[in-house]
């Protein structure tokens, strides 16, 4: 457990994760484009802070990223004082960042012409499952390097599974979000049939839920959007950077997403009458329910 480590990225995923590195025993240095941020990170946990992430990677055995979308990665990595410019013969550069399967194959391609290695692996769970340390992570990349970077990522995942080579956990990543928009979209609806029917909807969820139609999303949601609460969880604007990723991804293989379209517009709506931060469940937003 004496492995140097670099965290480029402490929003509300990052943070807990770099976290749980450093609460096993890592030695943890990290960067985040706000400083405050990296500063009160590390009154937290200790480790140190770097200036850029060129300056983090240069002593790292692996660095780990965790920002916003594909530009965000190539400004960390490729960028000016990214962490390409200082990464060490023989390191990985492990990227939990939900982009494109095209840059997860260009980074790796790069870091391969370096001399160092690429693993792609978004992450799901969302932000309790980073605080809990429980997330799921589908990787890409080459065997023998996963096998190397398994046990450190377990510091914070209790699933972590290689799917293929690069850009293979991105893709695994888009499956992830093409089920959840159509379960999101299924819930809202039901609780809005439920409660148009007359029903109890916690009644028919307390029922429902120990059946075929059980999934995370009901036992974990169901209360707050019958509460009307949605700020919190996964934000609509971050399920729309990623579907289109998937919807951009289903031109270049062919594949047919009608619902996958079908619940991007309405999320389109939910932006467009100001919920872009709201969780994803604010699907049932558009939906007239009965109190």
């Amino acid at each position: 457990m004496n492995k140097k480590v670099a965290f480029l990225g402490l929003g509300v995923m990052g943070y807990p994760m770099a976290g749980h590195l450093s609460n096993k025993g890592f030695d943890v240095t990290v960067y985040n484009r706000t400083a405050a941020q990296a500063l009160r990170w590390v009154t937290e946990f200790g480790g140190q802070i770097a200036a850029t992430p060129a300056q983090a990677a240069s002593d790292a055995d692996i660095v780990f990223a965790c920002v916003g979308r594909d530009d965000d990665v190539r400004e960390i990595t490729t960028g000016h004082q990214g962490a390409f410019e200082s990464l060490r013969q023989g390191a990985v550069f492990v990227d939990h960042t939900t982009t494109s399967a095209a840059l997860a194959r260009e980074l790796a391609e790069e870091c391969h012409d370096q001399g160092f290695s690429f693993i792609d692996a978004p992450v799901s769970g969302g932000q309790q499952g980073a605080e809990k340390g429980c997330l799921t992570v589908m990787c890409g990349g080459d065997e023998q390097v996963f096998t190397k970077v398994t046990p450190v990522i377990e510091s914070y995942a209790q699933t972590v599974k290689l799917l293929g080579p690069a850009g293979s956990g991105q893709l695994c990543k888009m499956v992830n979000q093409i089920c959840i928009a159509g379960l999101v979209q299924g819930l809202a609806e039901g609780l809005h049939f439920a409660q148009a029917s007359g029903l109890d909807a916690e009644q028919v969820i307390e029922v429902i839920s120990k059946g075929a139609a059980q999934s995370w999303q009901m036992e974990n949601r169901h209360k707050t959007m019958l509460n009307n609460e949605f700020e919190h969880g996964f934000a609509v604007d971050w399920m729309r950077k990623d579907l289109d990723i998937v919807l951009q991804e289903a031109l270049r293989n062919g594949s047919q997403l009608p619902v996958t379209a079908l619940v991007d517009e309405y999320y389109a709506e939910i932006q467009a009458a100001g919920g872009g931060r709201w969780d994803t469940s604010s699907l049932l937003t558009r939906l007239k329910v009965k109190t």
